[in-house]
């Protein structure tokens, strides 16, 4: 199979895409809602499913490659890698929730009872893969919906012979394990939101500048996010080997799309502009009321996994920073929430 005959459609939509286009208004009810969202998404995460992550970066980019054949926008993979690690998630609770109801029956259908489970799992699980983005497709219809036929001739390119009946089957297994609901908003929504404030409130790096570069780190992100969250733990908690706890009580962190939406964005920045950098942190913390020193931190784990920056290799604007990010006091604050309505777009 050939994935990456679709690399150059995908590139040519993305040129298309415009900034300043929409009213203040409705960029500013847009914010306030992803707002909410982004505030109610961190308090379902905490006490939530806490370890399991379901994000391998072989998975991301299966779907990502999938993705650019299939001519989707960046924001169906972005999604279909949600719906998935969401759906993967139920499935391995469901499966520890049996375990744990049949500690009374023998320890052999036990063990058996959870190898069959898993093996179903595994077994299916390019299906379930496929089921995700042609779901993330439809969500996007204003773009292009994958349909039964492409998605079978796909499957059955890599040798699995399932009918049409059971592609159906498999989307309908998703939706009703996530309740029907699997049309929450990306990171990308709060990036090129957050983009069209700056831009409003007069930044001075052009948004279409920094969109570019957004896209290429949000891709690292998703591709590295083991890494990247867990040297923010590291960095949060003050130690190279976090306990379990502590781990679980990060997992609302890696909910928080806001908070990686801003690191994103100050990357970019950083990426397209050593001096402006500053400026466009205190924009960002303006905007979201997130804490610059957690901005700050953020960003430099993308620096550090996307582009390799390190301490012992400063770059010119590093030393303003750097202070902040590398000691235990500010770095306890990475996961700072928002704490107050976006402020005004006409700051």
């Amino acid at each position: 199979l050939n994935m990456d005959r679709a690399a150059g459609p995908r590139s040519a939509s993305l040129g298309n895409f415009q900034f300043g286009a929409v009213a203040t208004e409705t960029i500013e009810d847009a914010l306030l809602h992803l707002a909410r969202q982004n505030e109610q998404a961190v308090r379902e995460a905490v006490g939530s499913h806490g370890h399991f992550r379901f994000r391998e970066t072989r998975f991301v980019e299966f779907i990502f490659l999938l993705s650019e054949q299939w001519c989707l926008e960046k924001s169906v993979s972005y999604q279909a890698v949600e719906i998935l690690e969401r759906f993967m998630v139920k499935q391995a609770e469901a499966i520890c929730a049996q375990a744990v109801a049949q500690l009374g029956d023998s320890e052999w259908t036990e063990a058996q009872n959870w190898r069959a489970r898993k093996e179903q799992l595994c077994s299916k699980f390019i299906l379930r893969l496929v089921s995700c983005v042609q779901l993330a497709s439809k969500l996007s219809f204003h773009y292009k919906i994958i349909n039964n036929l492409t998605a079978l001739h796909f499957l059955q390119a890599l040798g699995y012979q399932y009918t049409k009946e059971e592609l159906l089957e498999s989307e309908l297994d998703v939706l009703k394990s996530l309740d029907f609901q699997i049309n929450r908003s990306t990171p990308l929504e709060y990036v090129e939101t957050l983009l069209e404030v700056l831009g409003y409130n007069g930044c001075v790096v052009p948004a279409t500048r920094l969109h570019a570069t957004c896209l290429s780190l949000l891709d690292l992100v998703y591709l590295l996010h083991g890494p990247v969250y867990e040297s923010l733990l590291r960095s949060a908690v003050g130690s190279a080997t976090p306990s379990q706890l502590q781990g679980e009580q990060f997992s609302p962190v890696q909910e928080d799309f806001m908070l990686l939406a801003v690191g994103v964005i100050a990357a970019s920045a950083f990426v397209q502009s050593h001096a402006c950098w500053s400026q466009v942190v205190r924009h960002l913390q303006s905007i979201t009321g997130i804490a610059s020193e957690s901005i700050a931190e953020f960003s430099y784990a993308v620096l550090t996994h996307g582009v390799g920056v390190s301490p012992t290799a400063v770059p010119p604007l590093q030393a303003a920073w750097a202070p902040a990010l590398l000691s235990p006091p500010a770095a306890q604050r990475v996961g700072h929430r928002l704490q107050r309505p976006p402020a005004s777009l006409a700051e």
